[in-house]
């Protein structure tokens, strides 16, 4: 009789959870109609295979969510909020914050040089054009004339903290420099065994620019990460498992895909024309691109997680709405956060600013309807997003695996997301 109420008492308190959180999604939403159509519109046009969008608030309960699929390209998908995705450089925002972690714990400090923990970088050199200028003064219609390149040596050690703004010096292999993009590509990063051997083909490599000199966008989160491992001993998955997930209970963020489990095509529209992918389109390290292959022990910090929609936005309300803690667990002091989302590099761009990896709306969104000023955001290679509202206190995903220039819908992560802001707007006029 006792297990009876119990569990009377169970269904009543589940019952109660889900009416509040459609009289939550209601109360915000009235009318989801037009952001519907919108994420349908970009999978009806051609322009993507499937968006699966997802808004929750401080608590979790979801304000909104929505999946648009093309069937034809993916016949026996199901896209919710449990499909793995590939996250790329949403993974950055990830290792950021573990590393900030160890900072708390003393066990590494942000102007420590990264030699101190990847003693191969010491001799890297830094390229320059023959007329001896930095790279970094030839715009996009002259990247060309920089080559060929000098090589001349460090003017100071890199730190952690450059690594973490993108200061430090390393790249993709879509510079847009030929001469420096063929030789990322030649060493293939994705397709090291290990950290080790990344590591060593790393340090094949020169230097973009001198360290801590401009924010250059690349592998430095990946590097990062390397020092998190190196600094502890213990692998980049394993840190995030026992620091991240399975404190905070997050479950489907990780790296490896689980046995058993499916990922989805890759999809291009680089050629106005949305199909699966050839080998080599995906070119951010040169031919290969992460395997997810859970016995391949590289684990890349800047690119190489897989994770759900309702994973992520677990982290990132966890983190930056709840400010590092869970309801049993903190993972991060509030002042940690802060320092994450402070303005830092790209200080005079009309759109915003850089924090720690985490785009901070400027303005701009606002005056074009696209948003508004003092979102947390950022992205990933095959079409993810995310943002955070902290006026509002919501965390927003956006999911989709292609890459390139969508035949008609390059602009689809603002026109979604000013979609959702006037539901706010018209609330609070």
């Amino acid at each position: 009789m006792k297990k009876l109420s119990i569990v009377i008492i169970s269904l009543i308190i589940v019952l109660l959870s889900n009416c509040q959180r459609l009289e939550t999604q209601e109360s915000i939403f009235e009318n989801t109609s037009e952001i519907d159509s919108l994420v349908n519109h970009y999978v009806d046009n051609g322009s993507f295979p499937f968006i699966y969008v997802h808004l929750e608030n401080k608590e979790g309960e979801v304000l909104y969510q929505h999946a648009a699929v093309n069937e034809e390209l993916l016949p026996d998908a199901e896209i919710n909020g449990n499909t793995w995705i590939r996250i790329w450089s949403m993974s950055k925002i990830i290792t950021i914050s573990l590393v900030l972690d160890l900072v708390e714990e003393g066990i590494l400090k942000l102007d420590d040089p990264v030699t101190k923990y990847i003693p191969e970088f010491k001799d890297l050199k830094v390229a320059v054009s023959s007329e001896g200028k930095s790279l970094n003064e030839y715009g996009w219609g002259n990247r060309d004339g920089a080559c060929p390149i000098d090589l001349v040596p460090q003017e100071r050690e890199m730190t952690i903290s450059d690594l973490i703004n993108h200061k430090a010096g390393f790249y993709y292999a879509t510079t847009g420099y030929p001469c420096i993009d063929s030789l990322m590509s030649t060493q293939n990063l994705a397709t090291a065994k290990n950290t080790a051997e990344a590591i060593n083909r790393l340090a094949q490599l020169p230097l973009i620019q001198q360290p801590g000199t401009d924010h250059f966008y690349g592998t430095n989160t990946t590097v990062l990460g390397f020092v998190a491992e190196r600094a502890t001993e213990k692998s980049l998955k394993q840190l995030v498992k026992d620091r991240i997930t399975t404190p905070l209970n997050i479950d489907g963020l990780q790296y490896g895909l689980a046995s058993g489990a499916k990922i989805l095509p890759r999809f291009s529209g680089v050629d106005s024309l949305l199909r699966e992918a050839n080998k080599g389109e995906l070119d951010i390290f040169g031919p290969d691109v992460p395997d997810y292959d859970p016995t391949h022990k590289l684990y890349l910090g800047g690119e190489g997680m897989l994770g759900t929609a309702d994973a992520y936005a677990d982290f990132l309300r966890y983190v930056f709405l709840n400010k590092g803690t869970s309801e049993t667990y903190r993972f991060l002091d509030e002042s940690t956060v802060d320092e994450i989302t402070k303005p830092r590099t790209q200080l005079d761009n009309p759109w915003g600013s850089n924090g720690y990896n985490l785009w901070i709306t400027g303005d701009t969104m606002r005056t074009l309807g696209f948003g508004e000023a003092g979102l947390w955001t950022g992205g990933g290679y095959e079409s993810t997003q995310f943002w955070v509202d902290p006026k509002r206190e919501y965390v927003a995903v956006i999911m989709s695996q292609m890459f390139g220039i969508p035949p008609r819908g390059h602009d689809r992560d603002n026109q979604i997301r000013g979609a959702i802001y006037r539901q706010f707007w018209k609330d609070e006029e």
